[in-house]
C-alpha cells in the first residue's frame, strides 16, 4: 500500500550512507506493475524496495547510482517510460519516474515540512510554486481534493507518511475487536496479543500484527519503549501480570479496562509488589458514551488521538 514519503527511512539511509537516491513513480498510465507513489531507495551498494522489477527497475537503479556520483544539491531526473517490448515489460502502460538525490541539505528541508512535499521534477530548490500548484494545495486543505500524490505542471505534490505510534492491545474479546476495528486508518502501529489463535477472529485486519503468546504478559518484553499498552483480557490475574510487567520497564502509556473498584484493587496490589502505579490509567474511555464494546472503543481511541495531538503540540512548542 502506498502511504507517502517516509522521512524516517530517508533519515536513516542518509545517516548510514551520506546520500541516497529515491526513485518514485510520479505518474502511471494504463497497465503497470506498480501504482503511482511506489518508491525505492538506492545507495551505491544497496537497494531498498521495488518499483516493479525487471528492466525498468534495473535501468532506474543504474541511473540512480550515476546521480550519487554527481556533486550538488537538489539533483533530480524525470523520465517517462513506455512499458513496451524494448524493456521486456509488455504491460501496455507507461510510468513517469522521478529520481531525487537526498543528503543532509535536502533532509533538513524535509524535517521542516508540516504538509506535503512539493517540488519541481527538474533539479533545483523547491521554491516559487506556480499558481496551479498553489491552488491545488489550497483545495486539498479545504477538502476539495484528496491528499494524494499529484503530478501537476511539472511539479510533484506528495503527502508525507504519517508516523505511526506503537499500540499494543492485550485481549481479543469484544472490546479488543471493537478497538481494532475503530483504529483502522489511524496513525497507530497495532500489535494485538492473546493466548491462542482461536481467540482471534479468522480474518486479521491488514493494519494489525497478531501475536499469540501462551502467557500474554511475556509479550510485554518485546514492545518498543514508547509503546502505548491497552490491557483488556478475560482474566484479572492476566491483566495484573501485564500491568506489573509494563510498569516495571520503559513505556509510553498504560490503560486498563475496568471500574473504579478494579482500579483501587489493582493499585493496592501493584503498590504491594513495590512497583510505582502512578502512570496506570483506569478506567479508560468515556463512560458517558455507553458500555457497548464499540462505545468503549470510540472513547478509548478519542483519548489516544487527543494524547497524540497534545504531544505533537508540545514538540512544536519546544522546536519553535
Amino acid at each position: 500500500m502506498v502511504t507517502g514519503l517516509d522521512i524516517s527511512a530517508l533519515r536513516q539511509h542518509i545517516c548510514d550512507a551520506g546520500k541516497v537516491v529515491r526513485v518514485v513513480i510520479a505518474d502511471h498510465k494504463g497497465s503497470t506493475p506498480r501504482e503511482a507513489g511506489t518508491a525505492m531507495l538506492v545507495t551505491l551498494d544497496e537497494q531498498f524496495g521495488t518499483i516493479g522489477g525487471g528492466a525498468l527497475e534495473f535501468a532506474a537503479v543504474a541511473e540512480a547510482r550515476k546521480m550519487l556520483r554527481v556533486d550538488g544539491e537538489w539533483v533530480r531526473a524525470f523520465t517517462k517510460i513506455p512499458l513496451g517490448p524494448n524493456l521486456g515489460q509488455c504491460c501496455g502502460g507507461s510510468v513517469s519516474l522521478l529520481a531525487e538525490c537526498f543528503g543532509s541539505v535536502e533532509l533538513a528541508h524535509l524535517e521542516t515540512l508540516q504538509g506535503p512535499f512539493v517540488r519541481p521534477v527538474t533539479s533545483g530548490r523547491p521554491e516559487g510554486l506556480p499558481l496551479p500548484v498553489q491552488k491545488r494545495l489550497r483545495d486539498t486543505r479545504s477538502g476539495a481534493h484528496n491528499n494524494m500524490l499529484t503530478l501537476l505542471n511539472g511539479w510533484l505534490i506528495e503527502p508525507l507518511e504519517t508516523a505511526k505510534h506503537p499500540l499494543w492491545i492485550y485481549g481479543a474479546g469484544h472490546v479488543g475487536r471493537a478497538l481494532v476495528t475503530t483504529l483502522e486508518g489511524l496513525p497507530f502501529a497495532v500489535t494485538w496479543i492473546d493466548s491462542a489463535r482461536d481467540r482471534f477472529p479468522s480474518d486479521i485486519p491488514a493494519h494489525v500484527d497478531m501475536l499469540v503468546a501462551a502467557n500474554p504478559a511475556d509479550a510485554v518484553a518485546h514492545a518498543p519503549d514508547d509503546a502505548q499498552h491497552l490491557v483488556l483480557t478475560y482474566s484479572h490475574a492476566i491483566d495484573l501480570e501485564i500491568c506489573l510487567r509494563v510498569l516495571s520497564r520503559a513505556f509510553g502509556g498504560l490503560g486498563l479496562i475496568g471500574s473504579a473498584t478494579k482500579r483501587a484493587r489493582f493499585l493496592k496490589r501493584i503498590t504491594e509488589a513495590g512497583v510505582d502505579a502512578s502512570r496506570l490509567q483506569c478506567p479508560i474511555g468515556d463512560r458517558s458514551l455507553g458500555k457497548e464494546p464499540m462505545a468503549i472503543a470510540v472513547g478509548v481511541v478519542a483519548e489516544l488521538l487527543q494524547a497524540r495531538a497534545a504531544e505533537k503540540q508540545k514538540i512544536r512548542e519546544v522546536s519553535a
